[in-house]
């Protein structure tokens, strides 16, 4: 875990199995730096999505897939923390990252179709305690996601909607091309 300089530091954790990464991880990390001014931005690459099967690719070739499709983005960084965290789990994982780095903003962003079943996640409740959560917007899932059981038990100050231009790739489309 990279250690930062503790004054007005906004980091943002993309969490997910990226099987694969594409254009729309991307997309979205560049969105969340600009709009929400992030010092950086990490993607956390995990073994397992506990809600999904097993991934089609090893964490190892997600990772420098990642790593591939990052370049040279200067302020987004690919790590894997499972280890480190013992955990699949995003309320884990951010309570390490957060005892880490105590003084930190931490946003965490997922796409829209996330949040449907977001009342599914371990601790799901708590997960605002520890970094507030974005949500972008993603092409017909919008309005099931603003609808969701999370949506509507969250505060607003818990959590941040952001529409925009929805680009329609997700890995599960790019599999079936394979």
């Amino acid at each position: 875990m990279h250690k930062l300089p503790k004054k007005n530091i906004k980091i943002g954790i993309l969490g997910g199995t990226f099987d694969p990464p594409h254009i729309g991880h991307l997309h979205i990390s560049k969105i969340g730096i600009k709009k929400l001014g992030l010092t950086k931005l990490i993607w956390i690459v995990t073994k397992k999505n506990p809600l999904k099967k097993k991934p089609y690719l090893s964490v190892k070739t997600r990772m420098i897939l990642s790593k591939k499709i990052i370049g040279r983005e200067r302020n987004i960084f690919v790590q894997n923390l499972e280890n480190e965290i013992k955990s699949i789990n995003t309320f884990d994982l951010l309570k390490y990252i957060k005892s880490k780095n105590k003084k930190v903003k931490i946003y965490f962003l997922i796409g829209a179709d996330n949040l449907i079943n977001f009342h599914k996640w371990k601790n799901w409740k708590k997960i605002p305690e520890l970094a507030k959560l974005v949500v972008f917007a993603r092409q017909n899932y919008s309005t099931t996601a603003l609808n969701s059981i999370a949506s509507k038990k969250f505060r607003k100050k818990d959590w941040l909607y952001i529409p925009g231009k929805k680009i329609n790739i997700s890995s599960s489309l790019i599999r079936k091309f394979w």
